[in-house]
């Protein structure tokens, strides 16, 4: 009864939620959301500025999150860079002191707080001549308005000035109502002459942070939360009366001392971690705009588009206007074929040959690519949506890891073949491994140093299948034409290519795709050279397999050459125009250390397979259905060793010291747990017999969930998260995953609709097309070469 339920269920979910109803949602969702945002953001009279100074909240205990943007960590050497010869003033009273000491020390880490209380101190770095200075005024009175009024009238004015006073004025006169009075006519005086000053630099009033009352000191009773909201109320009616003021009120460490001012020695000064927030708060708002750093999107000025993304919005425009004169004029002699019946868990295959497309419809692919670009543009290089930095608990990595497990294990399905890593295993096998990838991406698991080797094994196992897959192809097929290559490629790097130009993004970003690029290019190099040699070549001779054995040693002997002369790695790579594909940052470390990471993974995939095929040509090996892989002996101690090894292996991660010394391991010794997991699913028969419909609809798509996540379901290139929902991580994080899915499907979609009308079967028509191609390469390449010299040449 149980099972009847079940599946009735899994069949309801099928009939209703269709992938083409999806999509349709997602289209819905995605207008709304750009109309809300662009709205609020426009109409709403606030920037990520504000955003920054005046709101947030804390992830975990000390890591502030602005509302809306993200605020980078600023180290010393960028801070220096962005004040370089600048000169900053702190002016007020203790607890602006400690504000100048929370922002000293980002210059200057081994800056100490010896300055004398209730006096001037002053900082300066020699390298990059910038000065800070903290004056001591502790009230807003006469004496720090002629203090201002000197400024406005030397020719060496301060590019920065952050004033805040409120305390001082309560306890001396005992927070009497007059006080408060004197205190706004004060103020407006003041607020003339800084005014003044924003016209030569950044003016900052610090709003008056919370209090511990209990802790207070009996000589400081009279410093009450009410006292202060107060004058904190009057110092916004002051200077931000009209709302056109420049002076920028900051209220952000204000907000965070509210989740902290219990940790305060004295009830009085704020705890190091919350002035720390507000400096660095302060840093984001001065330097953000300067420096630009990707992952700190607060208070930045995006760049207008470039030569080719203007070009390539072009080109998305000219293809919709083709298309809607086509569909116009009625050019339907050769319709689409109707696409496979893809419901939201199952695939069904045509029951027809596919028919040629129509001429509209590489027009439609392309107008559907265009819609698709504009979301990706929008998402991370407009300032339309918000973004947020990640922040990692292990509640956020393995809550979500089980829901998807919990899927995967409802939507089970027993197996059309019982080979071992039969097509529909590996696509199960890509799909869970893919979605694992995707919440330590998000989650921003990398931080913990058990998850981040677990997912490095993750990264080496689609290199193995790389390996596995492409060797198993040529042995078995023989086919080494150029067709089978350029649609190969075609579909490693379409999406690559297109998101290079939109995104003005080197092709080395997307670190995955050159690399499964790369290793099928030497795959198919190996076993194409003379000699060729095939399965029924094989089976003719036992010389043949020593042949491959010898060429398998011989791709050895390379890889282990390339990782032991990093020196002439990186001549080779540096080449121009080489070097366009592999250089990150005018670099080819990024490369360098990402090929080196999993350089025996591929090689351990095709000896695999090899020895797989052989033993399987030998009939050595038992497929049955519901039959173990061996017998019941061997099946029994390769299980028991797969799981002793699989559980070593997961012991040696989490006792790991450092990343680097992880990584030394890992190209040796990921394969011992990539290949207990394959005997682990394949021995048994049963578990030969049965796969998840739901992993293996995401295994499909799969390298465009990778590559697609980077702009609209991260933010910032995976610095961050995107935020279509703000004030709701949850709603947000299901919206957001939703759309992102049903993009990532429909450029699947797309790239096979594309490869049909791209590369034809004939060979002539093919080498003309590449010919176009390599000509369309170079100027792009022309078009993009930096003023420097060219490496090389």
């Amino acid at each position: 009864m149980a099972a009847l339920a079940y599946s009735l269920g899994k069949r309801e979910i099928n009939q209703h939620f269709t992938i083409k109803n999806a999509k349709l949602i997602s289209l819905v969702l995605v207008i709304l959301l750009i109309v809300f945002h662009t709205t609020s953001r426009y109409y709403g009279g606030e920037d990520s500025c504000e955003w920054l100074l005046s709101r947030g909240r804390y992830l975990g205990e000390n890591v502030w999150q602005p509302y809306g943007c993200m605020m980078h960590k600023y180290k010393t050497l960028e801070a220096k860079t962005c004040l370089a010869e600048k000169r900053v003033a702190f002016v007020g009273d203790s607890r602006i002191r400690q504000l100048f000491y929370s922002f000293i020390k980002i210059i200057d880490t081994e800056q100490r707080e010896d300055g004398n209380k209730h006096e001037d101190i002053s900082f300066q770095e020699e390298s990059s001549s910038v000065r800070v200075d903290f004056l001591w005024y502790p009230e807003a009175n006469n004496s720090m308005k002629e203090r201002l009024i000197s400024w406005t009238h030397e020719a060496s004015k301060p590019d920065v000035v952050i004033l805040g006073a409120a305390t001082w004025s309560i306890k001396l006169h005992g927070g009497s109502r007059e006080t408060l009075q004197q205190y706004k006519i004060n103020l407006t005086a003041i607020a003339v002459h800084l005014e003044r000053l924003a016209d030569y630099g950044e003016v900052y009033w610090v709003l008056q942070d919370p209090v511990n009352e209990e802790v207070l000191s009996e000589n400081r009773k009279m410093i009450t939360n009410q006292q202060l909201e107060l004058y904190n109320e009057a110092a916004t009616d002051v200077l931000n009366s009209n709302g056109r003021s420049r002076v920028k009120l900051l209220a952000a460490s204000r907000q965070a001392a509210l989740e902290t001012i219990t940790q305060s020695d004295d009830g009085l000064h704020l705890p190091e971690s919350t002035r720390n927030v507000g400096a660095m708060v302060l840093m984001n708002s001065l330097c953000n705009k300067l420096l630009r750093p990707i992952d700190g999107s607060c208070c930045q000025i995006l760049p207008p588009p470039n030569l080719l993304q203007k070009l390539s919005a072009c080109f998305f425009l000219g293809s919709a206007l083709v298309f809607l004169a086509l569909h116009v004029l009625g050019n339907n002699r050769y319709r689409r074929p109707v696409p496979p019946d893809v419901e939201s868990l199952e695939e069904m295959k045509p029951a027809t040959a596919a028919v040629p497309l129509g001429p509209k419809a590489p027009f439609q692919a392309l107008c559907r690519m265009g819609m698709i670009m504009g979301y990706f543009y929008l998402c991370d290089r407009a300032d339309v949506f918000m973004k947020e930095q990640k922040f990692y608990t292990h509640s956020t990595f393995f809550i979500p890891l089980t829901y998807i497990f919990v899927l995967g294990v409802f939507y089970n399905e027993n197996s059309k073949e019982t080979k071992l890593l039969n097509r529909e295993q590996t696509d199960e096998w890509k799909g869970w491994m893919q979605l694992v990838i995707l919440i330590y991406h998000i989650s921003g698991a990398s931080a913990f140093l058990p998850v981040y080797m677990h997912v490095r094994v993750l990264v080496a196992a689609y290199l193995f299948q790389t390996g596995y897959g492409h060797f198993s192809f040529f042995w078995l097929k023989g086919d080494f034409g150029l067709y089978r290559v350029c649609h190969v490629l075609f579909r490693l790097n379409f999406l690559v290519l297109v998101l290079c130009v939109v995104m003005d993004r080197p092709y080395q970003f997307y670190y995955f795709v050159p690399l499964v690029t790369f290793w099928f290019v030497i795959i198919y190099t190996s076993l194409a050279m003379w000699p060729q040699i095939l399965q029924k070549k094989a089976n003719s001779s036992a010389i043949w397999h020593l042949v491959v054995l010898v060429k398998l040693l011989g791709l050895l002997l390379f890889i282990c050459f390339f990782a032991f002369s990093q020196g002439f790695f990186e001549s080779i790579f540096s080449v121009w125009p080489i070097s366009k594909l592999f250089e990150l940052n005018g670099s080819i470390h990024e490369w360098w250390f990402r090929w080196k990471l999993d350089r025996f993974a591929v090689i351990h995939g095709m000896l695999f397979a090899f020895i797989y095929l052989v033993l399987q040509k030998c009939q050595v090996l038992s497929e049955a259905k519901g039959e173990a892989l061996f017998s019941a002996k061997i099946s029994s101690l390769l299980l028991f060793l797969s799981v002793v090894f699989f559980i070593t292996y997961s012991i040696w991660a989490s006792s790991c010291k450092t990343k680097t010394e992880c990584n030394e391991m890992h190209p040796y010794i990921s394969v011992v747990q990539i290949l207990a997991f394959i005997l682990i699913r394949n021995v048994p028969g049963y578990a030969r017999s049965m796969y998840s419909s739901f992993f293996a609809w995401f295994g499909k798509i799969s390298l465009e969930l990778f590559i697609c996540q980077y702009h609209i379901w991260l933010a910032a290139d995976t610095k961050g998260i995107l935020v279509l929902i703000p004030g709701n991580p949850s709603l947000n994080i299901m919206i957001s995953t939703f759309i992102f899915v049903c993009v990532a499907h429909e450029i699947s979609l797309i790239t096979n609709d594309l490869a049909q009308v791209v590369i034809p079967k004939d060979t002539v028509a093919l080498l003309k097309r590449l010919g176009a191609l390599g000509l369309l390469s170079l100027v792009v390449l022309l078009l993009t070469v930096d003023s420097q010299p060219i490496p090389g040449a």
